[in-house]
């Protein structure tokens, strides 16, 4: 309990080194599997090329366990962990709207689950020492706490995305090792493969303020964007206006209809209609889940204003 207070409070004493989170996990994974039961489906993803890191092996180790024991106590009956990895690039614009984020190259290492979720409220406290949505005897409150310090600590950043009912997902946010080729990132620069357009674009988001911001980075590319709070506003407007609609993007997870049966819907509308999915969860956890299908247009959140206007020139361009 002490080391977990430390680590949450970032006075632990770290020994950071070079490190690959591909070979960590290829590591874990035998431990994974044992912690995890024969009920629950472990799936590792390793990206290629994955930048490396500066951090204490032994505690990148802690995080993934207890993100890990976290993961199956929401799933007392079974379901599926996917702990993969990426390379992720964190412009100014979006440091500018979360707070210690540092502009630059990071390596991701993600962790979803298809438990039971958690809404608004808890999300707020999750990383609260001694909070805890468990049952007496069952959990100290400080597993989560822990995962955070040791983030922070290791001057990274954190993101969870989840949904009642759906499951969570956790990124993590490792800064690229000093001294490896390093993109620039000065301010927002626009190059050919995201240069804007005059597009009619139905944006359809339930969060305010995911909506607002993405909305108003749309708009300031040039596109002209019709906004819908869930998929009954959305079809509404598909009705009116699906003439000079030329992309649709849309969360996956909403309340009422999701983003598939609004998609499905407008393309009886409009047959060919472009779409472009967004979602906090990864690609491979929403397919896992059975909402999407693949070879489909994907945006995971959180992204970069620069990564937004990217996909949607490519979707409005493949189709």
């Amino acid at each position: 309990m002490t080391r977990q207070l430390l680590a949450f409070s970032r006075q632990q004493v770290l020994a950071p080194q070079p490190l690959d989170l591909n070979a960590s996990l290829i590591d874990l994974g035998p431990i994974l599997h044992r912690l995890l039961g024969e009920d629950i489906e472990l799936q590792i993803l390793h990206s290629p090329d994955l930048r490396m890191v500066f951090a204490d092996p032994s505690q990148i180790e802690q995080v993934v366990m207890n993100l890990a024991i976290n993961a199956r106590d929401a799933m007392p009956d079974g379901g599926k962990l996917t702990v993969e990895t990426d390379n992720v690039d964190l412009d100014t614009a979006y440091a500018s709207h979360h707070l210690d984020v540092t502009p630059g190259p990071y390596a991701m290492l993600a962790v979803s689950d298809t438990g039971h979720g958690m809404d608004k409220a808890t999300q707020a406290r999750i990383f609260e020492p001694f909070f805890t949505t468990k049952g007496p005897g069952k959990g100290t409150g400080l597993g989560l706490s822990t995962v955070f310090g040791i983030v922070k600590q290791s001057q990274g950043h954190i993101w969870l995305y989840s949904e009642p009912g759906v499951g969570s997902t956790f990124k993590l946010y490792f800064p690229q090792l000093q001294g490896q080729d390093q993109p620039s990132f000065g301010p927002m620069s626009v190059g050919a493969a995201d240069e804007g357009g005059s597009e009619t674009i139905l944006l359809v988001e339930d969060e305010e303020q995911v909506r607002e911001v993405t909305g108003a980075i749309l708009r300031q590319a040039g596109y002209a964007v019709l906004e819908a709070r869930n998929g009954d506003e959305a079809l509404a407007l598909c009705a009116q206006s699906i003439d000079r609609i030329q992309l649709l993007i849309t969360d996956v997870i909403m309340p009422g209809l999701n983003g598939r049966q609004v998609s499905e819907q407008a393309s009886l509308h409009h047959p060919g209609l472009a779409v472009l999915f967004m979602s906090g969860y990864t690609d491979d956890a929403i397919l896992r889940h059975g909402v999407l299908e693949t070879n489909v247009h994907f945006l995971g959140k959180p992204f970069t204003p620069s990564r937004l206007r990217s996909k949607v020139r490519e979707a409005l361009t493949r189709g």
